[in-house]
């Protein structure tokens, strides 16, 4: 979404519309938005201003508040590191780096072919499972240095990208 297009301008003219009678409209919004789009970037947001009525410097905070929403695209596999206490101190940290080595990026980063996007998650409630790592909902409980190679082969060569 380099330029919003008018289709996706209706489309999110379309959403606010869904939410016109609520009190407090924004989080279902961007919600449906984040769903819909896989980000919300700050054209997005203008829109929703001038729809709803509700500040850019308000929009923006909540989507940069809250880690569910995005400003920018998100890979095809979201990998979520789990660096909570649990996790961090059975080697999330090294877990994580690893990640990172073998793709390419950084947390917060997505590839350039947009298949993977690493995220440095805080908990995820997975503490008896330590380290445990998210992709798109599958949880890999007790994650080792070792095996982050072999699963980031699987998921590539779900994609024939081996």
């Amino acid at each position: 979404m380099a330029k919003l297009s008018e289709s996706g301008a209706q489309k999110i003219i379309e959403i606010c519309g869904r939410y016109k009678d609520e009190k407090t409209p924004l989080m279902m919004i961007l919600s449906d938005i984040q769903n819909e789009f896989g980000y919300i970037p700050l054209e997005v947001q203008e829109v929703v201003s001038k729809e709803t009525g509700i500040s850019v410097a308000e929009i923006y905070g909540v989507v940069t508040f809250y880690s569910f929403f995005s400003l920018t695209p998100k890979g095809k596999y979201i990998i979520g590191c789990c660096l909570g206490t649990a996790c961090y101190v059975k080697g999330a940290q090294q877990i994580i780096d690893k990640f990172s080595e073998i793709l390419g990026i950084k947390p917060g980063e997505t590839t350039a072919d947009g298949m993977f996007t690493i995220d440095a998650l805080r908990c995820i409630g997975a503490c008896g499972i330590a380290p445990a790592v998210s992709i798109n909902g599958t949880v890999y409980p007790k994650m080792s240095v070792d095996q982050v190679p072999k699963v980031v082969a699987d998921y590539k060569a779900r994609e024939g990208a081996a």
